[in-house]
């Protein structure tokens, strides 16, 4: 208790906005209600625990379940409708339990759905048709439907009165179920479990282990706990409890069967399957192991025969898939054959000769109904549409011939009126052309004679300039000459006195190199001599540095030296 009171002093305002103390009395109390007033009665940690459980799991169905219903519900204004049902997969585990046991009675529910559809109504259609068939048999699972859901004495119902007593458990629910259905064929009981049964399923044999079967399926609706949240501070968490239970002035506890719900869902589902035109996907699992490009040809085989496909196959190839009624297929393909449509006329007779016309067999007239095998009616449509193309070519055709006609009287009149106006624009253009050819050749004359006088000025003041500028040029070239000749002479003096003086620099410079080189070989030689003759490591290494310094000096003044006699 303590405990309890713990976490929900701490965390209710966060989550669903009410008062802590009224959430720990509605989880930690039971109110019973009598003629002389409502008793208060304190519950152990079970109990509490199973309390919280059922307030959460009241807030997961109106937070999300109802909501999800809600938006994929259909549209109640609509006039039709297309739905597409995703099925449970048929579950068979190590351990099977509720859930499984449910989702393997809808399979039982769909299936029945598909036999009767398949097989039941499509021969029973044709023999209230009154048509030529060989009965096809299949397996019908009707009995151990019966054995689920039958009341009073079904599983469903056994489960249901099992959960109302409080004292009840598992092993009494299974101990009942093996009374009531002992001889049953579709119910067996394990060897070595006193409570596990096993039910052979159309799919097959599955078995169930009954431990959790009364825990899943009882759910409690308490009126306190939808009062505590229609009166929290969050708009969101009250709207969701907004409708009360009408149960509040009876009783504070509700029991609600979870497969008795689970069974009216499915069969309002199965209601408006049956009011619709179903079409069947079946779905094949090729292996166990969940694993690509591998194929097990036993599974495959088996799913196929349990689930009523080979059958299913049969009843296709021997039967007639396409159905219509004898003057719905008159109003359709009557185009077909005009001839027979007279004023009164059988609709029976003319559906055999417009189908004797088209040359098609394998097909059989009913009472109301003609039934054609499977690809008759595309051949039928495939001519139909034959027949209106063509309809529709002549229509066009004569239709385009009026519109070409219009369209060429009008044309031919707007061309006569282009014609015109582009004559009379071409005879003044024309016109106007010849007067600007008279006018141009006038000013030509004119401009000519101005351009010839311009030009001839021009050659002549040019003839003028450049004979003066001959006469200069003559005249400089000639001063130049001689002045030329003089500083030709003045050059070659100074150049011998050069050319005296770069002689010394180089023999001296090339003097200069050679005695460097000499002493670099000399002090080499020493160096040599020196690494050979010492022994001791420290004066080797004195002597070899007073070398290189000297070798280094050397360099540096040969280098002095080049660099001297190259200025």
């Amino acid at each position: 208790m303590q405990h309890l009171l713990f976490i929900f002093r701490q965390q209710p305002t966060y989550s669903c906005k009410c008062d802590a103390d009224l959430l720990l009395i509605t989880l930690c109390t039971r109110t019973i209600q009598t003629h002389e007033g409502s008793i208060i009665k304190a519950l152990d940690c079970a109990s509490s625990a199973a309390n919280r459980d059922a307030l959460a799991k009241t807030v997961y169905a109106r937070l999300l379940v109802e909501n999800i219903n809600k938006s994929v519900g259909q549209d109640l204004d609509s006039r039709m409708q297309i739905g597409v049902l995703d099925i449970y997969g048929f579950e068979c585990f190590k351990f099977n339990s509720f859930e499984q046991f449910c989702i393997n009675f809808s399979n039982e529910k769909l299936q029945q759905h598909f036999n009767e559809h398949v097989f039941k109504m499509e021969q029973e259609e044709y023999r209230n048709e009154e048509i030529n068939w060989s009965y096809i048999e299949f397996i019908d699972n009707q009995d151990i439907l019966d054995l689920i859901e039958k009341k009073p004495i079904g599983i469903i119902s056994l489960l249901d009165e099992a959960c109302m007593f409080p004292k009840s458990t598992h092993q009494t629910f299974s101990t009942k179920l093996f009374q009531n259905f002992q001889m049953h064929p579709r119910l067996e009981k394990v060897k070595f479990s006193e409570t596990d049964f096993t039910m052979s399923h159309y799919a097959g044999k599955v078995t169930y282990q009954t431990d959790t079967f009364l825990d899943k399926n009882r759910d409690y609706i308490v009126v306190e706990h939808c009062n505590l949240l229609f009166s929290s501070k969050c708009r969101f968490i009250s709207g969701l409890f907004s409708s009360l239970p009408e149960e509040a002035s009876r009783s504070s506890y509700k029991f609600s069967s979870v497969a008795s719900r689970f069974k009216q869902q499915l069969q309002a589902l199965m209601e408006t399957l049956k009011s619709t035109e179903p079409h069947y996907v079946r779905c094949v699992k090729p292996n166990s192991l969940n694993r690509p490009q591998k194929f097990e040809n036993q599974s495959v085989l088996h799913q196929l025969r349990c689930g009523g496909v080979l059958e299913a196959v049969r009843i296709s190839l021997a039967g007639y898939p396409t159905r219509r009624i004898y003057s719905e297929f008159i109003d359709r393909f009557g185009l077909l054959a005009p001839e027979f449509m007279d004023g009164s006329y059988d609709e029976k007779a003319v559906t055999e000769r417009i189908l004797q016309k088209s040359n098609l067999e394998n097909y059989q007239l009913g009472r109301t109904k003609v039934f054609l095998r499977a690809g008759q009616i595309a051949v039928l449509d495939s001519r139909r549409i034959e027949v209106l193309d063509n309809a529709a070519r002549l229509i066009q055709s004569h239709f385009r011939t009026f519109i070409a006609y219009k369209v060429f009287v009008v044309t031919r009149g707007a061309a006569i009126t282009i014609q015109s106006y582009c004559r009379g624009c071409l005879a003044r253009s024309i016109y106007e052309i010849r007067r600007q050819v008279a006018s141009a050749i006038l000013i030509q004359k004119h401009a000519r004679k101005w351009l010839l006088r311009r030009a001839f000025l021009q050659v002549h003041s040019a003839v003028l300039i450049i004979q003066s500028s001959i006469r200069g040029f003559s005249v400089r070239h000639n001063f130049m000459h001689i002045k030329e000749h003089n500083a030709v002479v003045l050059i070659q003096a100074w150049w011998r006195r050069w050319k005296a003086c770069s002689s010394f620099q180089h023999s001296r410079c090339a003097a200069i190199s050679i005695q460097c080189t000499w002493r670099q070989k000399l002090a080499r030689r020493e160096l040599r001599r020196l690494r050979q003759a010492a022994n001791d490591a420290g004066a080797l290494r004195v002597a070899k540095n007073q070398l290189e310094k000297r070798l280094e000096d050397l360099t540096w003044r040969l280098t002095l030296e080049k660099i001297k006699g190259n200025q």
